[in-house]
């Protein structure tokens, strides 16, 4: 079972001999938190703009390798046009600003999902981006956008029998994954309080802790975060076995 957060610590300082390596995280409440102020929908989306900022920063001064963010669902093509259009355009927006601040801070940038699927001028940003930050060697900020991974499994598949496979392994799956050349997810976190991974990174995370608190991404930020990798350190991982 998932641990759900009780309290926050917010004077929590993690062990940086012990920080997980990769941390994925399903950024959810936006709406919500919008809700809650009487502002639309769109407003949580930018509000939630500053929480990657600060969480990417944190991560990067933590010692973090990867952390990989949820940023776009296959799923989220369900929502309405108007809100899907303007999340392309935050989209955009979002990488044309934040890139000479993620330089600054040494971050390289990387994309998951079905990339080609997207917007062109999306496509071109996000392109851009990557190509700004590849000699970079800090942070790697993993960006799932238009990602499913159920969907992703079926690629992989599809992909090793077009290749010729004769059988199909775990090591060949997950070298055939959009994730590949990455290390699995140690600490997934969740905000908002839902319990359910919503068909993120399920092959990468099958000995992944799970963490859930109860704050919406907007208000997510530094303390939260280390709260997050506090509770994971005083876990004990047994990956199956006995301990």
């Amino acid at each position: 079972m998932p641990h759900k957060a009780q309290t926050i610590l917010e004077d929590a300082a993690p062990d940086v001999s012990n920080i997980p390596a990769h941390v994925a995280v399903i950024m959810d409440g936006n709406g919500r938190w919008a809700k809650s102020r009487g502002l639309p929908r769109l407003a949580g989306h930018r509000a939630g703009v500053q929480s990657v900022r600060e969480i990417v920063r944190g991560c990067g001064e933590l010692g973090v390798k990867v952390l990989t963010l949820y940023s776009f669902s296959t799923e989220n093509w369900l929502r309405p046009k108007s809100e899907v259009s303007q999340l392309m355009r935050l989209l955009s927006y979002a990488l044309k600003k934040e890139t000479l601040e993620l330089d600054k801070n040494n971050v390289r940038l990387r994309a998951v999902g079905r990339l080609g699927e997207l917007p062109a001028p999306v496509r071109t940003d996000l392109e851009e981006s990557i190509r700004r930050l590849e000699k970079n060697s800090g942070l790697i900020l993993n960006l799932a956008l238009n990602y499913g991974s159920r969907q992703e499994i079926v690629d992989a598949v599809n992909g090793l029998i077009k290749a010729g496979a004769k059988e199909v392994t775990e090591e060949a799956i997950s070298g055939a994954l959009y994730t590949a050349g990455l290390p699995d997810p140690d600490l997934i976190i969740r905000t908002s309080g839902e319990m359910r991974l919503s068909n993120f990174l399920l092959w990468q995370s099958a000995y992944a802790e799970i963490y859930i608190t109860p704050v919406f991404w907007p208000d997510f930020r530094r303390k939260h975060l280390n709260a997050a990798i506090c509770d994971y350190q005083k876990r004990h991982r047994r990956f199956g076995g006995l301990g």
